[in-house]
């Protein structure tokens, strides 16, 4: 079982806490005078490994803290557990980090189905499931989950987005549809066909995939016979990568649209063949680490020397990495905004509080705001266009 684990314990006496305010310092388990204990459950195995270096990003992050000395004198615990995608084995992980390791709260754990597993599970316990790493609608539900939230943006809306823009550019289009056989693959499928509208009719191709499929071939196959000139393309990195190459190699070039979490120039493009990727059409919400545009920014000179120093062997063209990098910046802030008040009641406040916020490697133009009834931080997107090299952005930002 991978186990990521960062941080030391430290004196309280080291950063001159007076005694007597502690009890001026409220705590809840997971929190102390010198340390911060945060859980997570992450695919660092399985289907859907391409995302264990959302995790491996924030275990750097959180060591490169440490070594500053922490989040308000407090060191940081990061307990970060291999579930493989296995909805039964998040739930076994999210149990053993909140009974036995007593964290303070769990974040960015990945995944649709796999967070849906330990939703009421989190809730019933009121320890907060923190920025999901997955778009699913269902964490913005303070009404019936107060405890739960999201952080990017949703998968309907999403969807929404393509569909308007492929009836916009091709209102004859006949559309083929590919998605996996989960919530996660429904949410986007719901968004795109509520898109659609009255063009839903043109949808000529509708294939689906399980998780534990060893190939999609056969879907692809199936979609090309369609006579589809259209595709979305809803899958995780492993299969995203064998549907853009095999839709190369069988010669079917529809407009193609591919969902954001899987945009990832090196997690999936170089994989499936940056020649076999171009004219792909998506959108993200994060700055691409291979985009020219980026390659002075400040931003993005301070995120490649971070991970130089504290995550070597990551991919530096990996989007997801960015991702997580602005997730931990985001959880780092919200600490500082708690204080001495690390209760979980009072870390949901801080997260559901936020206003305006940017964290580093956000798109420029993109802020983050939360409320008590609004637990969507992140509600748009930019579009993007690959050119065989690099994505290129089209349009403004989109809401």
């Amino acid at each position: 079982m991978k186990r990521l684990i960062s941080g030391l314990m430290v004196s309280a006496l080291a950063f001159g806490v007076p005694l007597g305010a502690a009890a001026q310092k409220k705590y809840d388990p997971g929190a102390s005078d010198t340390e911060i204990k945060i859980g997570q459950t992450m695919p660092y195995s399985g289907p859907a490994s391409a995302y264990g270096s959302i995790g491996k990003t924030a275990d750097a992050y959180f060591r490169m803290l440490n070594e500053q000395g922490g989040v308000n004198g407090r060191k940081i615990t990061f307990i970060s557990l291999d579930d493989a995608y296995s909805p039964p084995k998040t739930v076994e992980m999210a149990r053993r980090l909140v009974e036995q390791d007593q964290v303070l709260f769990l974040m960015e754990p990945l995944g649709t189905s796999t967070n849906t597993a330990i939703h009421k599970y989190m809730n019933g316990k009121k320890v907060p499931q923190l920025f999901v790493s997955s778009g699913a609608t269902k964490w913005n539900d303070p009404k019936h989950f107060p405890w739960t939230m999201g952080w990017q943006p949703n998968y309907a809306a999403e969807g929404r987005i393509y569909a308007k823009h492929l009836i916009q550019n091709k209102p004859d289009a006949k559309i083929a549809i590919l998605y996996q056989n989960d919530d996660y693959g429904k949410d986007y499928l719901h968004g795109f066909k509520e898109g659609l509208g009255a063009a839903i009719k043109q949808i000529v191709s509708e294939q689906t995939y399980e998780v534990t499929d060893p190939t999609i071939d056969s879907q692809i196959v199936a979609a090309k016979s369609s006579g589809a000139d259209a595709f979305f393309n809803i899958t995780t990195p492993k299969f995203a990568a064998m549907a853009i190459r095999k839709s190369h190699d069988i010669g079917w070039k529809p407009v193609h649209y591919l969902n954001n979490v899987s945009s990832s120039v090196g997690a999936v493009l170089e994989p499936a063949g940056l020649d076999k990727s171009k004219d792909i059409i998506s959108s993200h919400y994060v700055m691409d680490p291979t985009d020219p545009r980026f390659a002075n920014d400040p931003v993005m000179v301070e995120y490649r020397a971070f991970l130089a120093k504290y995550y070597p062997d990551a991919s530096v063209s990996d989007i997801n990495n960015v991702i997580g990098y602005a997730i931990a910046q985001t959880t780092e802030y919200i600490l500082k905004q708690s204080g001495d008040e690390l209760t979980r009641a009072n870390v949901m406040k801080q997260a559901t509080s936020l206003k305006d916020y940017t964290p580093k490697g956000v798109l420029p133009g993109i802020k983050l705001n939360t409320s008590a009834s609004d637990y969507a931080p992140i509600e748009s997107v930019q579009m993007l266009r690959f050119d065989g090299k690099m994505w290129v952005p089209f349009g403004g930002i989109v809401d």
